[in-house]
């Protein structure tokens, strides 16, 4: 109970500290110590996100990444790093927004507005502002005031000069009506009393954050966005009077915060004339016939693209185009990132399935194939390892294929396919099927085959996807077993790896060095056996002219690394690893299909089998899931 209690009273204490509750003067204190504490809003929106951290990436010493990005800035900030993947240049552009904007540039009177396909992540930027807005220190404003406003409002014109000079700040905007009555009634003028409080945000109980969802088009009432009169308080004052008024529309609301437009475009635009004042004169009218109000916030919009198309076509709607600063959210183009993004929703819910290696990976290959448009300097899945910054060279030639040129013929590219959301469903749905609490490439391949023929979408992009799913994919993740059971299998022949690669070594150091090699039993003299030679070096394709500069290479590579008091084994040099694995392999192939396929095993092919599955399990395979994958790998591998 003690930890409870302590964590609680710290916690209260904290927002004791940071509570605040006095008059203007006291505030025109603590300003004078701290002039900082004053900031619009979009100042303090870009101190938030990058107080958090900001880290340059040199691109340079990642080579990855330099064949994503080339030699591009990249810029990561902490304030997003867990919760968004693989759209660090949108992300980057919104922090560019924000930046310009609290510099007081032309973007402090624009809209902030996100366009992509659905879940490509829109509302989930918006809710990390929002939050962000939850979790940052409370602002001062005037106690009282249903605009919770800056105190420094009260400050008459003609005194303003003279304190901006004192504060070394800028003092911007006016009274609302409300506040201007109870100055006039309450204090008489005497500005200097008026009591200022700190106030913080909150999502749920609308302090800071003011919401606009679309609204019907025959019931459009503007006091949803501005606050309305109150008709019961006709009969006590006049209709100008300030106490007629309820300032709690969203504009109201959201002052030095957050307005956000959900879904913007499919309101009528007359509807968003209120959003054209609030940017560019940075005021709203009041309901009914009162003065129009000062506002400091940050107006966020969002929609699909093809809302924003049909609204972009019709000229008349220039005004309010004029007022948006267009940020693009597309799909994650970045099979590495996406994976991410899957694991990081997975660890959020309550799913205790098991997950085999490779199925996230499949899922997300999918995903990516389907956002990525046809080329032809490279298939669809080598464009996908070329997005993922894997090195892709032109088949028959030296040359890398271009990065930038695939990009420059698909610009669109990351606005269509298939979405997130889409993908976490049939994960969602393998899991709940999964008998074994366990699933693996192969059922989810099932469940997005099965998902992909109930969508509705065109026949030719069904056809289009389902051959991924079928045919590209299924042969991908092939290989990758392949690879993966062999790597398994090559672990219990360590021994005769470690053989193979002596015996390599023996016979080309010999061969290089035209001397004989000495029996181990017999003594006798024997020449350098270039037919073993040339069963190792035919497994990576070196031809028999390649052959002599291939050995030099092992065997200077083998010198200096025993020069250099490093450690000799199969896997030193690259090439001749491949080699010795495809060599072991080929011999195994037929034992593979007896030790996955045979119940009944001699005590040789059970230690061999269990050696395997003990790799395999390192992989992160549990039981189930090894005994499936082998013998899935048995029934469509090394088939004759």
């Amino acid at each position: 109970m003690g930890k409870f209690s302590e964590l609680i009273l710290k916690g209260r204490e904290e927002r004791k500290k940071q509570a605040f509750e006095g008059t203007l003067l006291d505030y025109l204190n603590l300003l004078q110590e701290d002039p900082a504490i004053y900031k619009l809003t979009h100042q303090r929106m870009y101190e938030i996100i990058t107080g958090k951290g900001v880290e340059i990436v040199n691109t340079n010493e990642e080579p990855r990444l330099r064949r994503i990005y080339g030699n591009d800035v990249l810029k990561q900030y902490n304030f997003f790093k867990d919760d968004f993947f693989g759209i660090s240049k949108t992300l980057m552009k919104i922090v560019q927004y924000f930046k310009a904007a609290a510099m007081d540039g032309e973007e402090s009177r624009q809209v902030l507005y996100l366009v992509g396909p659905v879940g490509a992540g829109k509302s989930s930027i918006m809710e990390a502002l929002k939050k962000a807005l939850e979790m940052s220190p409370p602002v001062y404003a005037l106690k009282g005031c249903p605009m919770r406003e800056e105190p420094l409002h009260l400050i008459p014109k003609h005194l303003r000069p003279q304190l901006e000079e004192m504060l070394k700040i800028k003092i911007e905007g006016d009274l609302c009506p409300i506040c201007r009555f109870r100055l006039i009634n309450e204090y008489q003028g005497e500005f200097e009393r008026f009591p200022v409080e700190t106030a913080d945000f909150s999502i749920r109980s609308r302090k800071g954050v003011g919401v606009v969802p679309p609204v019907d088009p025959n019931n459009q009432d503007t006091s949803v966005l501005i606050g309305s009169v109150d008709i019961s308080k006709l009969d006590l004052f006049p209709e100008d009077d300030p106490r007629v008024m309820s300032l709690n529309g969203a504009f109201n609301v959201g002052n030095r915060g957050i307005v956000e437009f959900i879904e913007v475009f499919k309101n009528e635009v007359e509807y968003l004339h209120v959003m054209i004042t609030a940017t560019q004169e940075k005021s709203i009218p009041s309901p009914g016939k009162g003065s129009m109000i000062y506002f400091d916030g940050i107006i966020l919009a969002h929609s699909n693209e093809a809302e924003w198309n049909k609204f972009k076509s019709d000229h008349t709607n220039e005004a309010i185009l004029d007022r948006i600063v267009k940020i693009e959210v597309p799909y994650c183009l970045e099979l590495n990132e996406e994976i991410k993004i899957y694991n990081k929703i997975l660890k959020k819910s309550k799913f205790t399935c098991h997950i085999a290696p490779h199925t996230i990976e499949v899922a997300s290959m999918f995903a990516i194939m389907t956002r990525i448009a046809p080329s032809n300097k490279v298939d669809h899945l080598t464009k996908v390892k070329i997005y993922n910054g894997e090195e892709i060279v032109e088949k028959g030639s030296t040359k890398k294929v271009d990065i930038l040129e695939l990009r420059e013929e698909a610009q669109r590219e990351g606005m269509t396919g298939i979405s997130t959301r889409f993908i976490m469903k049939a994960l969602d749905t393998a899991m709940s099927d999964a008998e074994h609490d366990c699933i693996n490439p192969i059922s989810v391949l099932e469940t997005l085959v099965r998902a992909v023929k109930e969508l509705t979408i065109g026949d030719e992009d069904k056809k289009k996807y389902l051959r991924f799913l079928q045919d590209t994919i299924k042969k991908e993740y092939h290989k990758i077993l392949e690879k993966e059971v062999t790597k398994a299998f090559i672990h219990g022949y360590k021994e005769q790896a470690e053989d193979l690669f002596n015996n390599y070594l023996d016979h080309a150091e010999a061969y290089v060095n035209k001397t004989k090699l000495k029996d181990a039993n017999t003594g006798e003299e024997l020449e350098p056996d270039e037919k073993f030679l040339r069963s190792i070096e035919e497994q990576i394709g070196i031809t028999e002219s390649a052959a002599r500069g291939f050995r030099q290479d092992v065997t200077t590579y083998m010198f200096y690394v025993m020069r250099s008091g490093g450690k000799l084994d199969y896997s030193s040099y690259g090439p001749l690893r491949e080699a010795i694995e495809k060599k072991l392999t080929s011999s195994v192939k037929e034992l593979s299909r007896i030790i996955t396929r045979t119940k009944v095993r001699d005590k040789e092919q059970n230690e061999k089998f269990d050696s395997m599955v003990k790799v395999m399990k390192e992989y992160g395979y549990c039981d189930h899931c090894c005994n499936v994958i082998l013998k899935y790998a048995a029934n469509n591998l090394w088939k004759d």
